[in-house]
């Protein structure tokens, strides 16, 4: 098996790029959606989080616009939440490993792959990318958006030139949705013959 981590900073179109290794059949690991699922309604996190941050929890899991916001310009506070949650993506991350060991190719979608050093965990790496205009764009046509969180959220990530100077393979999103989806599936040409022999 050959595990690809796939990244990209904010609104470079990661999401798109992992729905169409999907749709080819190749298993992929959303590590935000894990982190919903560990953060909603009954999830495995709630209760760690309520004890490291009172109040930032409901009946309907944890309020992540109201701990997002809490913890966006606290250095501090932001590293005592990912201690709390990256031992609890890692644990899903084995098991969907575990799940899938007969692949001959499976994807790790993780927003942070650098910044957490989940880099160290994969074979090959696949960034993400779009020029910086696009990007801009893209994120600011988000509900409840603004220049300034916008920022904040950079701050937090390594700049895309240095991602695509790590990177095995570089994506890029900047143009058609039809050009995209020719380099993914070229990706897994190239990846899945080596993997499978």
């Amino acid at each position: 098996m050959i595990t690809l981590g796939l990244t990209g900073s904010i609104g470079m179109g990661k999401s798109t790029v992992a729905a169409m290794f999907e749709a080819e059949g190749i298993p992929v690991f959303d590590a935000d959606a894990v982190v919903h699922e560990l953060q909603g309604p009954g999830g495995a996190l709630v209760a760690a989080i309520e004890g490291e941050f009172p109040g930032m929890t409901t009946e309907s899991g944890v309020n992540r616009a109201l701990l997002r916001e809490m913890v966006l310009g606290d250095d501090a506070a932001l590293a005592r939440l990912e201690a709390l949650v990256h031992p609890g993506v890692a644990r899903e991350r084995d098991k969907f490993l575990a799940t899938n060991a007969a692949a001959p190719l499976v994807v790790l979608d993780i927003p942070l792959l650098f910044e957490a050093g989940g880099w160290r965990n994969v074979d090959k790496i696949a960034v993400v990318s779009a020029p910086p205009e696009i990007q801009r764009e893209r994120v600011l046509a988000r509900p409840g958006m603004t220049a300034e969180r916008f920022e904040a959220i950079l701050a937090h990530q390594m700049p895309d030139a240095e991602k695509r100077a790590r990177a095995d393979f570089v994506i890029p999103t900047g143009g058609t949705l039809a050009e995209t989806r020719e380099r993914v599936t070229s990706l897994i040409a190239c990846l899945a013959p080596r993997a499978g022999g």
